[in-house]
Protein backbone atom coordinates (compact mmCIF):
# COMPACT_ATOMS: atom_id res chain seq x y z
CA UNK A 1 0.00 0.00 0.00
CA UNK A 2 1.07 3.57 -0.54
CA UNK A 3 0.69 5.86 2.43
CA UNK A 4 -2.68 7.31 1.36
CA UNK A 5 -4.20 3.87 0.88
CA UNK A 6 -2.81 2.60 4.18
CA UNK A 7 -4.20 5.68 5.92
CA UNK A 8 -7.62 5.30 4.30
CA UNK A 9 -7.86 1.57 5.06
CA UNK A 10 -6.85 2.10 8.70
CA UNK A 11 -8.90 5.24 9.36
CA UNK A 12 -6.00 7.58 10.09
CA UNK A 13 -4.35 10.38 8.14
CA UNK A 14 -1.09 10.07 6.20
CA UNK A 15 0.46 12.44 8.75
CA UNK A 16 -0.51 9.99 11.50
CA UNK A 17 1.18 7.15 9.64
CA UNK A 18 4.35 9.25 9.33
CA UNK A 19 4.12 10.14 13.03
CA UNK A 20 3.83 6.46 13.97
CA UNK A 21 6.97 5.80 11.95
CA UNK A 22 8.85 8.60 13.73
CA UNK A 23 7.80 7.15 17.08
CA UNK A 24 8.91 3.72 15.88
CA UNK A 25 5.42 2.30 16.33
CA UNK A 26 5.66 1.28 12.68
CA UNK A 27 8.79 0.05 11.00
CA UNK A 28 10.12 2.43 8.40
CA UNK A 29 8.57 1.55 5.05
CA UNK A 30 10.76 0.85 2.06
CA UNK A 31 10.47 3.36 -0.76
CA UNK A 32 10.00 3.04 -4.47
CA UNK A 33 12.51 4.55 -6.88
CA UNK A 34 10.12 7.52 -7.02
CA UNK A 35 10.36 7.97 -3.24
CA UNK A 36 6.89 6.65 -2.35
CA UNK A 37 6.57 4.61 0.82
CA UNK A 38 5.25 1.08 0.33
CA UNK A 39 3.51 -0.59 3.26
CA UNK A 40 2.73 -4.26 3.75
CA UNK A 41 -0.48 -5.80 5.06
CA UNK A 42 1.41 -6.21 8.37
CA UNK A 43 1.70 -2.40 8.58
CA UNK A 44 -2.06 -2.11 8.12
CA UNK A 45 -2.56 -4.65 10.89
CA UNK A 46 -0.15 -2.71 13.12
CA UNK A 47 -1.97 0.62 12.60
CA UNK A 48 -5.28 -1.04 13.41
CA UNK A 49 -3.70 -2.55 16.54
CA UNK A 50 -2.45 0.91 17.58
CA UNK A 51 -5.90 2.43 17.15
CA UNK A 52 -7.54 -0.39 19.11
CA UNK A 53 -5.02 -0.02 21.93
CA UNK A 54 -5.72 3.73 22.05
CA UNK A 55 -9.44 3.02 22.51
CA UNK A 56 -8.45 1.10 25.65
CA UNK A 57 -6.80 4.25 26.98
CA UNK A 58 -3.20 3.29 26.34
CA UNK A 59 -0.75 6.03 25.45
CA UNK A 60 1.42 5.85 22.36
CA UNK A 61 4.42 5.21 24.61
CA UNK A 62 2.63 2.25 26.21
CA UNK A 63 1.57 1.01 22.79
CA UNK A 64 5.17 1.21 21.60
CA UNK A 65 6.07 -1.07 24.49
CA UNK A 66 3.31 -3.47 23.46
CA UNK A 67 4.39 -3.63 19.84
CA UNK A 68 7.98 -4.32 20.86
CA UNK A 69 6.64 -7.17 23.02
CA UNK A 70 5.11 -8.67 19.86
CA UNK A 71 8.64 -9.53 18.76
CA UNK A 72 9.01 -11.72 21.85
CA UNK A 73 6.96 -14.78 22.48
CA UNK A 74 4.98 -16.69 24.99
CA UNK A 75 5.23 -16.21 28.73
CA UNK A 76 7.81 -13.43 28.56
CA UNK A 77 5.52 -11.30 26.42
CA UNK A 78 2.54 -12.11 28.62
CA UNK A 79 4.45 -11.00 31.75
CA UNK A 80 5.40 -7.73 30.12
CA UNK A 81 1.81 -7.07 29.05
CA UNK A 82 0.57 -8.00 32.53
CA UNK A 83 3.02 -5.55 34.13
CA UNK A 84 1.92 -2.78 31.77
CA UNK A 85 -1.74 -3.49 32.54
CA UNK A 86 -1.09 -3.56 36.30
CA UNK A 87 0.51 -0.13 36.06
CA UNK A 88 -2.39 1.14 33.97
CA UNK A 89 -4.95 -0.16 36.49
CA UNK A 90 -3.03 1.50 39.35
CA UNK A 91 -2.99 4.77 37.40
CA UNK A 92 -6.75 4.52 36.83
CA UNK A 93 -7.33 3.86 40.54
CA UNK A 94 -5.46 7.06 41.37
CA UNK A 95 -7.42 9.03 38.79
CA UNK A 96 -10.71 7.63 40.08
CA UNK A 97 -9.83 8.71 43.62
CA UNK A 98 -8.98 12.21 42.33
CA UNK A 99 -12.28 12.37 40.44
CA UNK A 100 -14.21 11.26 43.51
CA UNK A 101 -12.52 14.00 45.55
CA UNK A 102 -13.40 16.52 42.83
CA UNK A 103 -17.04 15.35 42.78
CA UNK A 104 -17.25 15.74 46.56
CA UNK A 105 -15.85 19.29 46.35
CA UNK A 106 -18.26 20.28 43.57
CA UNK A 107 -21.21 18.78 45.46
CA UNK A 108 -20.25 20.77 48.54
CA UNK A 109 -20.07 23.96 46.47
CA UNK A 110 -23.43 23.17 44.93
CA UNK A 111 -24.97 22.76 48.40
CA UNK A 112 -23.56 26.16 49.43
CA UNK A 113 -25.12 27.77 46.37
CA UNK A 114 -28.47 26.06 46.99
CA UNK A 115 -28.43 27.20 50.63
CA UNK A 116 -27.63 30.81 49.65
CA UNK A 117 -30.30 30.84 46.96
CA UNK A 118 -32.90 29.37 49.34
CA UNK A 119 -32.20 32.24 51.76
CA UNK A 120 -32.51 34.75 48.91
CA UNK A 121 -36.27 34.14 48.71
CA UNK A 122 -36.82 36.25 51.80
CA UNK A 123 -37.82 39.95 51.65
CA UNK A 124 -35.02 42.44 50.88
CA UNK A 125 -34.50 43.83 54.38
CA UNK A 126 -30.77 43.09 54.20
CA UNK A 127 -28.09 43.34 51.52
CA UNK A 128 -28.00 40.66 48.87
CA UNK A 129 -25.58 37.88 49.87
CA UNK A 130 -22.50 37.14 47.83
CA UNK A 131 -22.04 33.76 46.24
CA UNK A 132 -20.20 31.67 48.85
CA UNK A 133 -18.38 29.65 46.22
CA UNK A 134 -16.91 32.75 44.58
CA UNK A 135 -15.87 34.04 48.00
CA UNK A 136 -14.25 30.68 48.83
CA UNK A 137 -12.39 30.60 45.54
CA UNK A 138 -11.13 34.14 46.09
CA UNK A 139 -9.65 33.27 49.47
CA UNK A 140 -8.58 29.64 48.92
CA UNK A 141 -4.84 29.47 49.50
CA UNK A 142 -4.35 25.72 48.89
CA UNK A 143 -1.53 24.96 46.46
CA UNK A 144 -2.76 24.38 42.94
CA UNK A 145 -3.11 20.72 42.03
CA UNK A 146 -1.31 19.29 39.03
CA UNK A 147 -3.46 19.29 35.94
CA UNK A 148 -3.45 16.42 33.47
Amino acid sequence: YQIGELAARSGVTPDTVRYYERLRLLPEAPRTSGGFRLYTPAALERVRFIKQAQTLGLTLHEIRDLVTYQDRGGVTRCRQVRDLLRAKVAELQTRLAELEEFRTTLSSYLEECEHTLAGDRMPRSRPEPECPVIETLKTDTRPERKRR
